[in-house]
């Protein structure tokens, strides 16, 4: 169970094509999570908790605050694993109303001397359908989830809140939140609805459908000054939170990128982080606040929550380091948090602020 018995493992799996590498990887975890005493074993090793990280967050209990980004379980086939790997919560999806295959292969990139992954995915999943049976499977299931929910790519720009309210009311009575993804760069013209009249239409209707929090996630590449107006118009409308942030299409952060698609990882660090702290300074102690993108460390970790946030995800430095980096960042919070003399972690979020 060491962290170098996934680096054994990622030798094989860095032979592979990375879609091939997703699909083996996501069949080892509903392995682990079918076999009671590996399941325990694992969770044993990994999982991390201690009453300084746990959090009350929309009236559930957070046992660590390092969560699973979206995009990895689209079709929430790895719920059940994600505890035993260490985290805190999942967030499952994008799912649309409608399945759809996404777009042409190859699409999934590795940068490995980035150490980032680039990715064209366009919302592959299997629809609003698959994605409920997967649900009513967890009646008895208690962790933290949260819904990524997005349109279909043949849904007209005109057309989008009504694939957005056919999600809504399909998830009404699932998870724990939902997040409404406008922020990804596959599907063509989605960025487009990262404006103010379109974010106070869906929270306007959100609110009639659900009562469950709804949440913002917002793109990189929008200027500070913009990113702020957009999420204050978001929380004024309603939102219970913002995410920050999806990949990103600057390709000059390096030679290795391609022309398409969004980079996440490594070479997304500081881009999210100073995008974040700008969202922090305006609106920490309005909303809460979750911090994803290139989170490789405690230390970077521990920078978003001093920041406001107060989760935080990860998802393509996984590839790289595998679950010993959730053990990590939380064993390492722990020690941080200790060091600055907090008792708990609400005392260090937004501490930059206070």
């Amino acid at each position: 169970m060491s962290f170098f018995s996934y680096q054994n493992l990622k030798k094989i799996l860095f032979k592979l094509d990375p879609e091939t590498a997703h699909t083996l990887a996501g069949f080892g975890l509903r392995t682990i999570a079918h076999c009671p005493s590996l399941l325990r074993r694992v969770k044993d090793h990994y999982f991390v908790t201690h009453p300084i990280l746990q959090q009350e967050i929309f009236g559930r209990t957070f046992q660590n605050p390092v969560g699973l980004g979206a995009g990895f379980d689209k079709n929430g086939q790895y719920i059940t694993a994600m505890p035993t790997i260490g985290m805190g919560f999942t967030e499952i999806g994008t799912v649309t109303p409608k399945p759809q295959d996404g777009n042409a292969k190859p699409r999934l990139f590795r940068l490995i001397e980035d150490q980032s992954i680039q990715n064209a995915m366009g919302f592959n999943n299997k629809g609003r359908d698959y994605m409920l049976e997967r649900l009513k499977k967890l009646y008895f299931f208690d962790y933290p989830m949260g819904i990524n929910i997005g349109k279909n790519k043949l849904t007209s720009e005109d057309d989008a809140l009504g694939d957005y309210e056919t999600l809504f009311r399909a998830f009404k009575e699932y998870g724990d939140y939902i997040v409404i993804n406008i922020s990804s760069p596959n599907t063509p013209g989605l960025r487009d609805l990262q404006n103010e009249t379109f974010i106070n239409a869906i929270f306007k209707m959100a609110k009639e459908i659900t009562s469950q929090p709804v949440l913002l996630k917002i793109a990189p590449d929008m200027e500070p000054e913009d990113a702020i107006t957009l999420c204050k118009t978001a929380v004024d409308a309603g939102a219970a939170g913002i995410i920050a942030t999806n990949t990103t299409i600057d390709y000059s952060l390096t030679e290795h990128a391609k022309d398409f698609g969004g980079i996440s990882g490594a070479l997304l660090t500081e881009k999210s982080y100073q995008l974040f702290k700008a969202l922090g300074k305006e609106l920490y102690g309005k909303t809460l606040l979750i911090s994803v993108g290139g989170i490789d460390s405690a230390e970077e970790a521990y920078r978003r929550i001093k920041a406001g946030a107060s989760l935080v995800q990860v998802y393509s430095m996984l590839v790289y380091r595998g679950p010993a980096l959730i053990k990590e960042i939380n064993e390492g919070l722990i020690q941080l948090l200790q060091k600055d003399g907090y008792k708990h972690i609400s005392e260090a979020i937004g501490a930059d602020w206070k």
